[in-house]
């Protein structure tokens, strides 16, 4: 057996929903000695760090990307790449723009006037992961809605492969973008220099992007020096299927999640026993032909599951238990069932909408929460790269009519003090 099957209710099922990581304290001491080693001595640890981790050789003379760099990856890469990549910009930056903000101020009949200002971030970090892989969409998902933000300073660290290089398609997705600042490390120790500056990259407001288990110990351990995204863990996907949904469908699409990671969770919900039964044949067939297919085994195997449930409403009420990253509603009338999920970072509705239309190319941002944090977190949007700042003007009349209510209440708080300062203002001619 390929993938575990439970039948919702089950103490089975609880025990699945509960599985925590293991072993984190290990590495957080090993997170510990990086932020301290990054923090004392910069760039040389840096350098020591990538060499050790990305046996990469990487110093002054080629930390930061040059131009010749983004031109010989442009020469790697074909015209069919370069045309997608472009198509996905288009609309990654149409469904962003689409979230801006207007400044606003409003004044009521006493000339007292309340507004809020939006401002966008001075300086980003993101985090692209790299070495062997290339991930361009993340520097897509990263950079766009920082710069629809209005972000000034965008800058993107990436750990290279052991040739020192850059992945040619990551390159070439931040050059198409116009980010030009881009240094050759990965893992927790860009973190720490991002947060934290060293001699040759200045420190940043806020670090964005995914990354391994290092990288979201290191993130976690920065926040409040700098902002962050969110605390990413292994990629998920939840898919409600009825018994109208095509087999090879569902098996193809719980597979390219449980190809990113051995520890990424694909999980079936149906009230449908033969399309269970579908689905597992599916997942053999397609399997062989697959090139990650012994991390797709093992992370079905280890973190896959299909709950069988009574009905769809009961299928909806474990996804929102779940809270996942991902959501495929692929039901004959997904549309009925949109409103019942509650809780999920992205939802992707019909047989014709599978996760990766997501994460490369429809628009809508495919850094989102895991680990159930969908049940309070939001994906990244161009919110993510904004500040904002609350405005007020009080006339003398306004305070005058508010006076005694700000009064009475700074004192049940005990604050007399904050009392003082409205009571004062009596004396400048407010009655």
């Amino acid at each position: 057996m390929i993938i575990r099957r439970m039948k919702a209710g089950t103490a089975d099922l609880e025990e699945f929903l509960r599985v925590p990581y293991s072993g984190l304290q290990e590495l957080e001491t090993r997170v510990a000695y990086i932020a301290k080693e990054v923090k004392a001595r910069g760039d040389e640890a840096v350098y020591e760090f990538t060499k050790r981790f990305d046996k990469a050789d990487i110093g002054f003379h080629n930390f930061r990307v040059g131009g010749g760099e983004i031109n010989e990856a442009y020469q790697a890469v074909g015209e069919e790449y370069t045309s997608a990549l472009r198509a996905a910009i288009a609309n990654i930056r149409a469904f962003h723009r689409r979230q801006l903000h207007n400044s606003w101020m409003e004044p009521d009949e006493t000339g007292n006037i309340l507004g809020m200002i939006y401002r966008p971030l001075d300086r980003v970090g993101i985090y692209v992961p790299g070495g062997t892989a290339a991930y361009p969409s993340s520097v897509l998902m990263n950079a766009i809605p920082a710069q629809v933000a209005g972000v000034r300073e965008i800058v993107m660290v990436t750990p290279p492969a052991a040739d020192g290089r850059v992945n040619p398609y990551t390159l070439v997705a931040a050059a198409e973008l116009g980010v030009k600042e881009i240094y050759k490390m990965g893992g927790a120790q860009a973190v720490f220099a991002l947060a934290w500056g060293t001699e040759t990259v200045p420190k940043v407001d806020k670090i964005t992007g995914p990354g391994n288990i290092y990288v979201t110990l290191a993130k976690k351990m920065v926040y409040g020096d700098v902002d962050i995204d969110m605390l990413a863990g292994p990629s998920e996907i939840l898919i409600i299927a009825d018994d109208k949904a095509e087999p090879a469908y569902v098996a193809a699409d719980l597979m390219s999640q449980a190809e990113h990671d051995v520890l990424a969770r694909s999980i079936l919900v149906t009230d449908s026993e033969e399309l269970a039964d579908e689905v597992e044949r599916e997942i053999g067939r397609q399997l062989p032909s697959l090139s990650r297919r012994d991390i797709i085994e093992r992370s079905l195997q280890e973190q896959g599951a299909i709950i069988i449930v009574k009905d769809m409403k009961e299928a909806c009420e474990v996804a929102n238990r779940v809270a996942p990253e991902h959501l495929e509603l692929m039901v004959e009338h997904p549309f009925e069932w949109l409103g019942y999920i509650k809780n999920a970072g992205a939802v992707f509705l019909g047989k014709y909408t599978p996760e990766p239309v997501g994460d490369y190319y429809a628009g809508p941002n495919h850094i989102l929460p895991t680990g159930g944090t969908a049940r309070f977190y939001s994906p990244v949007t161009v919110d993510t790269f904004l500040k904002k700042t609350s405005v007020l003007y009080y006339s003398e009349t306004g305070l005058a009519k508010a006076r005694q209510d700000i009064i009475t209440l700074a004192e049940i708080e005990g604050l007399t003090a904050h009392a003082n300062s409205v009571r004062i203002r009596r004396e400048e001619g407010i009655e």
